[in-house]
């Protein structure tokens, strides 16, 4: 009889190993992993030991780690399913064409989300977007997620003065999409479960959620009423330190009230400086054509000092979000003066003198390989000018940088196998690999995309905890398209099916 989800198999029968670093002697060997109380406690040819229990016949498929996504912002991307896709808007008249066709939410709303507005032929203006929407107040939220373009109803809705464009950038663009997101638990976790079993089908066993609120709350709630598709470690922004210092939160104790282990504090979230897409990551060198505009940094050095030495001395680890190589600069700088632990997240633009620092200080290089092939076209062309390394995924696991990836989902959907392939592989959709020089071997994304990252990957092992995925082909030889299109056929969190095909 087959096992259901949320059983407990005792066996993994039948299955073979792999990922980086192996020690164990079975090569490509069918195996049997057997699993008590969340832990492997034992892995033997395939019926050299009695498959007691319940047994999941792996029938020849590949065991791996499970999978973690290193950066998600959690309710933003459930609430992205209930929101207009604008991904494929080629220009500012086509966005506000299909926000024009889309039906309002239940609260009067339009949201659309993931426009690119960068290399668009024309340029947002209030007109063009009023006279597709009229007095429905309607947002469309930049992919990046670091600028947001309201209609001229909306604006007002949101107490801001109408100025003939209707952009916001950076902090007025999160207050809206805070504001956006603030809806009530009852809509937003049914979705954020539908999220989590989405991504346990792609083999993912935890997140790091990012989302700009008190967290501890909700994912409490959640695991008190029984939420347990996945572990999380949620982050605390600036606006919150206070109250977790002044409660005692530190990094890796479990979420109080929930009656679970799965969710864990995470770290301090700073975000230092702007975006690509939105032309405002910090920059030694300007943006084509608007050589005063070297992008902004939103935090400045002695701010950021005296936050993550509070965070540190108080048991919290760092998420620094730096973009641009000044930004990067900035942050590292700040983690050898403070002694602080924990990640650069995104570290877009790094100085090639950076670089090597992420591993003698042991900061982690927390990235989004998809970012790059999303946005190839648009650094070629914004940061033309720019003498800092692109995406250097390659230099830094070189330079003995700990590399973790993620999605930033909604920016890129929640998907680790699509990260991995843009790693390796630098390309999407049949185009020539973009920056090749900067891939990484299979062994290195795979281990990344695991909750030690690259240099501490998650192993199979006994005495490791039971958090594993089954799939179709072996990640270390799989092409681009079988890792796109990777079959998981179960995942398991400390023991449990999770997902099961």
């Amino acid at each position: 009889m087959s096992p259901a989800r949320s059983e407990s198999p005792s066996v993994v029968a039948d299955v073979r190993l792999t990922g980086a670093e192996r020690t164990d002697p079975f090569g490509s060997d069918l195996v049997d992993v057997h699993v008590a109380d969340g832990f492997i406690v034992d892995i033997a040819p395939a019926r050299a030991l009695p498959r007691r229990g319940l047994v999941l016949d792996g029938d020849g498929s590949w065991l791996i780690p499970g999978l973690w996504d290193h950066h998600v912002h959690v309710v933003q991307w459930a609430l992205a399913a209930q929101r207009q896709s604008l991904g494929e808007a080629g220009s500012a008249a086509h966005a506000a064409a299909i926000m024009r066709d889309t039906a309002p939410l239940p609260d009067g709303r339009r949201i659309g989300t993931g426009f690119r507005d960068a290399l668009w032929p024309d340029a947002p203006t209030s007109d063009i977007l009023d006279e597709a929407t009229g007095e429905v107040p309607t947002y469309l939220i930049n992919a990046d997620v670091h600028s947001v373009w309201l209609n001229t109803a909306a604006l007002r809705r949101e107490g801001f003065e109408p100025d003939g464009v209707g952009i916001l950038r950076e902090d007025p663009a999160f207050e809206v999409s805070r504001r956006l997101n603030a809806v009530a638990p009852d809509i937003s976790d049914p979705l954020v479960a539908q999220m989590a079993q989405d991504a346990a089908a792609r083999g993912v066993v935890g997140l790091v959620d990012l989302d700009m609120a008190w967290n501890e709350e909700a994912w409490a709630r959640r695991a008190a009423a029984g939420f347990d598709a996945l572990r999380a470690e949620f982050g605390i922004y600036p606006e919150f330190l206070d109250r977790a210092i002044a409660e005692g939160l530190q990094t890796g104790d479990p979420a109080r009230g929930g009656g679970s282990d799965l969710a864990r504090v995470g770290a301090l979230k700073v975000i230092t400086d702007g975006s690509l897409g939105t032309r405002t990551a910090a920059c030694s060198h300007a943006y084509p054509g608007d050589p005063h505009n070297h992008g902004m940094l939103t935090v400045d050095l002695a701010t950021l000092v005296d936050l993550m030495t509070r965070a540190t001395g108080a048991g919290l680890a760092s998420a620094i979000h730096a973009i641009g190589d000044v930004a990067n600069s900035y942050a590292l700088d700040a983690f050898a003066a403070t002694g602080a632990w924990g990640t650069i997240e995104h570290a877009q633009l790094v100085a090639h003198a950076d670089i090597p620092r992420f591993g003698r200080l042991g900061v982690g290089a927390s990235v989004q390989p998809e970012h790059a092939i999303d946005d190839r076209d648009m650094t070629d062309s914004l940061w033309a000018d720019q003498t800092a390394q692109p995406y250097p995924l390659r230099s830094l696991a070189d330079s003995g940088a700990n590399l973790l990836f993620g999605s930033d989902a909604p920016v890129s959907p929640l998907d680790p196998w699509a990260a991995m392939a843009a790693a390796v592989y630098r390309t999407r959709g049949g185009r020539t690999p973009w920056q090749e020089h900067q891939s990484v071997d299979a062994a290195t994304a795979l281990g990344a995309s695991t909750h030690g990252g690259s240099a501490d990957a998650a192993r199979i092992e006994p005495g490791a905890r039971a958090d594993l995925a089954l799939c179709a082909h072996d990640p270390l030889a799989a092409s681009e398209a079988e890792l796109r299109g990777m079959t998981v056929a179960a995942t398991i969190v400390a023991g449990r099916l999770t997902h099961i095909a």
